[in-house]
């Protein structure tokens, strides 16, 4: 179990980068404009640097949804490898069997 605090911050930062997606993304497309004077372009990274860092994607980590756990993540299922066996064993993924031979 991952300690809350990591957890929490997790759910910050993903807060953080749906409300200033947009933001980003005109000011991006404002910075990669080769049309636009440099002048203004400039200002558009000056304001882009501004913005909280936490608001980026890129700073985004996948964690397992009932544990926490960063390491081992199945991105279909949200889960961690622990308890994609676990809940599989249980039989509580429809279609989903453990493996024999």
């Amino acid at each position: 179990m991952a300690k809350k605090s990591m957890v929490n911050r997790e759910v910050k930062r993903a807060k953080l980068v749906a409300r200033d997606a947009s933001k980003r993304a005109a000011l991006k497309a404002v910075i990669n404009d080769q049309e636009r004077p440099m002048e203004e372009r400039f200002k558009a990274t000056l304001k882009l640097a501004s913005l909280p860092r936490n608001g980026s994607a890129v700073r985004l980590h996948n964690r397992c949804q009932l544990t926490g756990r960063p390491h081992a993540y199945y991105r279909k299922l949200k889960l961690s490898r622990i308890m994609l066996r676990d809940l599989a064993s249980f039989g509580q993924i429809p279609g989903m069997v453990k493996s024999s031979w």
